[in-house]
């Protein structure tokens, strides 16, 4: 990747265009594009915290990495980030940990998501939790002390007090306070070949059909061997995992709408059986449907 935009570390960088194009096949043109100001205060020297919320919806940003790591919390929708080998996926009551200088962008369609992000400096002799992107379920305690800070914004410092110590208190127990039990294991490499693209896009708006590997090769003229081959070779994964991902995922999003059952979500994303989705969204994500569901909405 190259970058542009020298001042500070923290810089927006081209990507290739394709890692755009699969995002934005999925979502809504209109965006709340956050606001890039912030990013220069981020890297100040002193700035060992910093805060920027985001409380609308519908919201992108451009692709960039900064010298501090992020906190990213998502409270009402889903959100969708994209670093430069996955696509993540960030639901509501959980939060994303990005180490510094990961380039990402964020998307979320989600007319209801409040979005909390934390910059936090690297600190010596860090746990090695803070050197992995991933995303975890949040424990009460973690929910409460990310919501306490919905009117902060900006920098915080050492001379800011009960702010710059709460600060670094839930920066400490992150290790240990995130939901270990109810992680949230859905990403998967996003397709950049041209091809792949156009699958994966036929896919998505075509979740509630059976889509076997034999069908949709046929579909795009080439053979299951073919088909199979660029799965694995390109993204490191075959089609069924990818296909079940995007189901996964596309289920949690109704989840959140509020309306429709279980069973129509079931088979709105493809499955000819509440059982069949449960069993499979069990494997996936670790708990039956309605248990997560439940988890959604804070129960």
């Amino acid at each position: 990747m190259q970058s542009y935009g020298v001042e500070y570390q923290t810089r927006f960088v081209k990507t290739e265009k394709d890692l755009f194009i699969y995002a934005k096949l999925k979502f809504s043109p209109y965006l709340y594009c956050m606001n890039d100001s912030h990013f220069g205060a981020v890297e100040e020297e002193d700035a060992e915290f910093y805060i920027y919320n985001v409380l609308a919806g519908n919201i992108t940003t451009d692709v960039h990495y900064h010298g501090s790591a992020q906190l990213v919390y998502a409270e009402g929708g889903i959100v969708h980030v994209f670093t430069d080998s996955k696509h993540w996926y960030l639901p509501a009551r959980c939060f994303m940990w990005i180490p510094a200088g990961t380039p990402h962008y964020i998307f979320s369609s989600s007319p209801k998501v409040d979005l909390y992000n934390f910059y936090f400096k690297k600190e010596e002799n860090e746990d090695g939790f803070f050197d992995e992107i991933n995303v975890y379920s949040v424990s009460h305690l973690l929910r409460e002390m990310i919501l306490y800070t919905k009117d902060w914004d900006g920098k915080i410092t050492k001379n800011d007090g009960s702010k710059y110590y709460f600060l670094k208190a839930l920066k400490s127990i992150l290790p240990e306070k995130r939901d270990k039990n109810l992680a949230f294991p859905v990403q998967h490499p996003f397709p950049k070949d041209e091809t792949l693209l156009k699958i994966a896009k036929y896919v998505h708006a075509n979740l509630e059909k059976p889509l076997t590997i034999e069908s949709t090769a046929k579909k795009f003229g080439m053979s299951t061997r073919t088909l199979s081959r660029k799965f694995k070779e390109i993204l490191g994964m075959n089609y069924v995992r990818f296909l079940r991902a995007l189901r996964i995922t596309r289920s949690l999003e109704l989840m959140l709408e509020g309306k429709y059952n279980m069973y129509e979500i079931a088979m709105m994303v493809g499955y000819n059986s509440l059982s069949s989705f449960s069993n499979i969204f069990k494997k996936v994500i670790g708990v039956a449907p309605s248990e997560y569901q439940q988890k959604l909405k804070g129960k």
